[in-house]
């Protein structure tokens, strides 16, 4: 079969090529899916990175080549209701026979087989790789060294709003008074917090000690309903039976801030509410941490420092961050009561 195009005054006779054989020339994995999931063509590129033939790939769900919860699912589901191309960068895919792979995903919806998808798999490069874990480095570096570099300037208005609650705290009202106290000793934690500004750093010291966690909890909840906080309501429901942490006591304050400050930005203007729930949980040791930016790598960087972990369950209208923390041994009190 051939068609007839034209060329600056002359007539030439093209064949027309095959489907496959332009899917084959790609050096990128292409993989099409019926709208059921079922995988109907692939390319070369495609069975090397599967490292199964075409033969065996046809009629194969996708699924059962990748984790069920796979975000790349995702993906292909929004790209079949929106009808839209759709791009994903940064997609890491795991499994024994790929191994662990850092792609970016393409997924682009056929028109004329409503519910099909052609799915383009893009590698991303040693370089590029390289380059993410070098720029990383290099922001933790960079705050270090504004750390460094801004820690005097911030400790010298400190001591003057030291100073000036320590004033109103003579002159105000005994109910205003634990306000002024607040600030002041706000004031004093957030000193003590820039001279460890290299918390990022693993050499810090965490001189841990028995620390009781309502004491940190209700100094969080007084910071936050007396500022950012304020149109938030707070429910408490503690556990009167649980014992003391190991743990240092500013940082500590400095995790639940976060998370606390993180809820209040959240929750809606009106009617938001925040519980404070505590349970017992046995004793562990983990150095498994994760988290999403500044504040939340901080959190886990102190909650992971503890011997601690932290996760999280996000669901529409609701997220619930669990902090685990390990419980002082029965040694060390009985070595503080004998004090």
């Amino acid at each position: 079969m051939t068609r007839k195009l034209a060329y600056v005054g002359k007539t030439a006779s093209v064949p027309q090529l095959e489907p496959a054989t332009i899917l084959n020339a790609l050096v990128s994995p292409i993989v099409v899916l019926d709208e059921e999931g079922f995988i109907v063509q692939v390319n070369g590129s495609a069975e090397d990175f599967f490292e199964i033939s075409m033969s065996h790939l046809v009629g194969v769900e996708l699924k059962d080549l990748l984790p069920a919860d796979s975000p790349l699912f995702s993906v292909i589901d929004h790209a079949r209701q929106t009808g839209a191309p759709l791009v994903e960068y940064g997609m890491v895919l795991d499994n024994p026979r790929i191994g662990h792979r850092i792609m970016d995903i393409q997924v682009s919806p056929l028109t004329e087989r409503p519910g099909w998808v052609v799915v383009a798999l893009h590698e991303q490069s040693i370089a590029v790789k390289m380059g993410h874990q070098l720029s990383h480095r290099n922001s933790a570096r960079s705050v270090s060294a504004m750390a460094a570099m801004l820690a005097h300037e911030v400790k010298n208005p400190l001591s003057g709003i030291r100073g000036a609650a320590q004033l109103l705290e003579q002159y105000c009202a005994p109910d205003d008074r634990v306000l002024a106290q607040l600030i002041r000793d706000e004031a004093d934690r957030i000193c003590a917090l820039v001279d460890r500004m290299e918390i990022f750093s693993e050499q810090l010291p965490l001189e841990p000690g028995a620390v009781n966690i309502h004491s940190v909890l209700e100094h969080v909840r007084r910071i936050a309903s007396a500022g950012f906080g304020s149109h938030v309501r707070f429910v408490e429901n503690y556990d009167p039976s649980l014992p003391q942490v190991l743990g240092n006591r500013d940082q500590l304050i400095q995790v639940f801030l976060n998370l606390v400050k993180n809820a209040a930005e959240a929750v809606p203007a009106e009617g938001g509410e925040i519980v404070l729930d505590e349970h017992l949980f046995d004793p562990f040791v983990t150095t498994k941490i994760t988290g999403t930016g500044l504040g939340l790598a901080l959190v886990a960087k102190i909650v992971g420092d503890h011997g601690g972990v932290i996760e999280f369950d996000s669901q529409p209208r609701r997220t619930i961050f669990r902090v685990m923390l390990p419980m002082v041994p029965q040694e060390q009190i009985r070595e503080d009561e004998a004090e």
